[in-house]
């Protein structure tokens, strides 16, 4: 039941997420880093794998499109961590201070939970509820 609920819950923020990604590209532009090349069409094509993953998350058909999709997403959200970093040093060297540590840390924090969740709601990895031998 988490395992499913986790699935889901993931699938329709990946979704949304990836909807943004591609219809509203400005807020994604803003926080990529420099080092990154041809940034409108990478903010696209993050925008279709996240849609493309939350579809892989959610299909009841194939375990392994799900596992795929897993994967997928917990590669894209590692590979996405230097835009997360890049945006709060940008916001928190803002003149009002941005949205603060209380924002950025928990997101920081957040982001190894996200690609555990992603691998273990496709059922990649049983880690740490795998039973004991």
């Amino acid at each position: 039941m988490a395992r499913t609920a986790t699935r889901w819950l993931l699938a329709l923020l990946y979704l949304a997420a990836g909807i943004l990604h591609v219809t509203v590209p400005g807020p994604f532009l803003s926080i990529m880093p420099g080092f990154v090349p041809l940034p409108e069409a990478v903010v696209f094509a993050t925008g279709v794998a996240e849609i493309l993953g939350a579809i892989a998350l959610a299909q009841p058909v194939s375990p392994a499109l799900r596992a795929a999709g897993g994967i997928g997403l917990a590669l894209y959200a590692l590979c996405v961590w230097p835009a997360n970093v890049q945006h709060m040093m940008i916001d928190l060297a803002s003149a009002d201070g941005g949205l603060g540590l209380g924002y950025h840390i928990p997101r920081m924090l957040a982001q190894p939970v996200i690609i555990w969740a992603a691998l273990w709601a496709s059922r990649v990895i049983d880690w740490p509820f795998a039973k004991r031998v």
